[in-house]
């Protein structure tokens, strides 16, 4: 959805709140995303929302491992893990080399390896600024 076609009025239409800065809303709708990278955005958080999906992805920080060692150091099955490996595969989040019947996996890429860190980051700042919520 191209965000230059917004009528920004529309948007406010039956909103018990007008807009009280329609230049910055403008601004705002300009840089928004496309909704299709919106949503592939979205699909990545819903991966990494799982516990088990993000232990594999932890234990691949410091290289590739091959499903069984990525089983084991999760503590899932082979199974439950290849197909969580499939599930991050299929979204460009983890990539595999084949060597032999045995396919190894690492994470993607650096950003992969920088939304993990920032993600821990904030958790443990979070923490440390609420202990509360501990």
């Amino acid at each position: 959805m191209n965000s230059s076609s917004y009528d920004v009025s529309a948007l406010v239409d039956g909103c018990a709140v007008p807009v009280v800065d329609a230049a910055r809303v403008s601004d705002v709708l300009e840089r928004m995303p496309p909704e299709d990278e919106v949503a592939d955005t979205a699909d990545v958080f819903d991966l990494l929302s799982d516990p088990n999906r993000l232990r594999l992805l932890v234990a691949m920080l410091d290289g590739e491992l091959c499903v069984c060692d990525l089983a084991a150091v999760t503590g899932m099955s082979e199974s439950a893990a290849s197909h969580a490996l499939r599930l991050l595969r299929a979204h460009r989040v983890v990539s595999a080399r084949r060597s032999g019947r045995r396919a190894f996996y690492r994470l993607a890429d650096g950003h992969v390896r920088m939304l993990l860190d920032l993600a821990f980051t904030h958790t443990q700042h979070t923490d440390a600024v609420h202990p509360e919520r501990s």
